[in-house]
Order: structure tokens, then C-alpha cells, then sequence
């Protein structure tokens, strides 16, 4: 695919560093797990045969620094929509991820792509 699918920015509650309660973050988790799901399902992305390249771009939806390993951590509900969409385990993901300019309400791109070499 040469063009990225593009995904909300994960809410505040999915961030390691939040103190909410155990419930507020699990209705986040599944919310937006169900959004990046139907989102990879209308984007028309096809699981390839074999490992999966998901290289993720977190275009945060402000110019603060943020750690790049929270930017994943809080993605983990999302790349499992992502892989119940495509109808795989996330297990057969390859990840890469890098940090991107800020953009109005902050977006995770996301590029799917086959024959990866583990």
C-alpha cells in the first residue's frame, strides 16, 4: 500500500503515565480498539501471507516532547483492532514506529505491508 491509514490518536486514558481508574481505561481500550477495527475494515486493508510489516508514524496533537514508548504502549489497543480487522493475531506483526510533526487532533499513520524477513 502506498498510502497510509490514518487512525485517532489514542485517548489520554490508554497513556502508561494515566492514573484513572481500572474501568474508565478498559472502556477507552475497547472503544478505541472498535474504532482502528472499523476503520482498517472501510480502509480495505488485505492481511499478506506470512510475517506483517506495521510501521506506525504517532502525529501527536500537540508540539510537547512524548516518550516514543508510551506513543506505543497506548497504541496497543489499537494495533489489536488493527490485527482483528486484517483477521490475524498481532503476533505476526513486524513494528516499526517513529515519531511525526503534530497535526490538529494528533493521528497514528499506519502502513500494512507483507514479506518481511523476521
Amino acid at each position: 500500500m502506498d498510502e497510509k491509514l490514518v487512525l485517532p490518536w489514542p485517548p489520554r486514558a490508554l497513556s502508561p503515565n494515566a492514573r484513572g481508574h481500572w474501568a474508565t481505561r478498559s472502556r477507552a481500550a475497547k472503544k478505541y480498539r472498535m474504532t482502528c477495527h472499523l476503520l482498517t475494515r472501510q480502509y480495505g486493508a488485505v492481511a499478506p501471507a506470512g510475517p506483517v510489516m506495521l510501521s506506525l508514524e504517532f502525529c501527536p496533537p500537540d508540539a510537547r516532547r512524548r516518550d516514543d514508548d508510551n506513543c506505543l504502549a497506548a497504541f496497543k489497543s489499537g494495533r489489536d483492532g488493527v490485527a482483528d480487522a486484517l483477521g490475524i493475531d498481532d503476533s505476526r506483526f513486524v513494528t516499526t514506529f517513529q515519531m511525526g510533526e503534530p497535526v490538529k487532533g494528533g493521528a497514528v499513520k499506519v502502513r500494512i505491508e507483507g514479506e518481511v524477513s523476521r
